[in-house]
């Protein structure tokens, strides 16, 4: 007889990967850690780091199963520059537990799982499958972001990464402020830790002196905090005496910009 598929749970992790960590009941709802503590089967980005964060909720809530137990499968590595999309097989085999009826968690190495995350691709194989997806609340860096920037809230788009290459990226800032100018809409995008002064310099040089500049960093951490001026408003912050060390040094950033 066949079973009823279970659900795939959506966990939302904490926004500390790389820093100090923070009490997880500052971040997550209690109701979201108890919940993770019952779930034994893990699609997971990284398997170390959710160990990690499971042994963390485990102090919280004890684990349905002691820690070296869980079933915990890595999401698979992007496959760089080929095209290729993962197998539907691939998709069906980490699936494999939901389709037998045992509830599977979904964990990202940071925030909500499936936003700006790889685990997407395992979100939209689960219902081809007939998985049902729950989503639980919790940390959301884009929209902690966004939130605290002051900018367009209701008309607004993420573009990932901008390029590494200097006049490539010069030429994709400029692109996004003119369409940010025509449509009226904020637009958002990440960097690694350390490329935010790089990504910083390069927005100051690069902007018109009014368009509208949002950095948050440290989200949800002690050190955390958003600062938004204007394009001119950021020259005289970062030209001003004790400037010189960024306080976003090191710490996960989000930047947001409005023509």
């Amino acid at each position: 007889m066949m079973r009823t598929p279970a659900t795939l749970w959506l966990v939302p992790n904490a926004l500390d990967l790389g820093a100090e960590a923070v009490d997880l009941r500052t971040v997550l709802p209690d109701g979201v850690i108890e919940r993770a503590s019952r779930i034994g089967s893990w699609v997971v980005e990284d398997a170390r780091s959710a160990r990690a964060f499971l042994k963390r909720v485990g102090a919280v809530h004890p684990l349905a199963l002691p820690l070296q137990q869980l079933d915990i499968r890595e999401l698979p590595r992007p496959r760089k520059g080929s095209g290729a999309t993962v197998p539907e097989a691939e998709w069906t085999a980490l699936l494999r537990p939901a389709l037998d009826g045992v509830d599977q968690g979904l964990l990202s190495e940071a925030g909500l799982p499936a936003v700006a995350d790889p685990g997407a691709g395992l979100v939209a194989a689960a219902h081809r499958a007939g998985v049902r997806v729950q989503a639980l609340p919790g940390p959301s860096a884009l929209l902690l972001a966004l939130a605290a920037s002051g900018l367009e809230g209701q008309n607004f788009a993420f573009v990932g990464y901008l390029p590494q290459d200097a006049p490539a990226r010069a030429q994709r800032l400029r692109e996004l402020e003119a369409l940010s100018r025509r449509q009226r809409q904020t637009q958002v995008f990440i960097e690694t830790p350390y490329r935010n002064e790089a990504m910083l310099q390069a927005l100051l040089g690069t902007l018109a002196p009014s368009t509208r500049l949002a950095v948050s960093w440290g989200l949800t951490l002690p050190a955390g905090c958003s600062r938004s001026d204007s394009v001119e408003g950021w020259r005289r912050w970062t030209a001003a005496e004790g400037r010189e060390a960024a306080p976003w040094r090191g710490l996960p950033a989000v930047f947001s910009l409005l023509g």
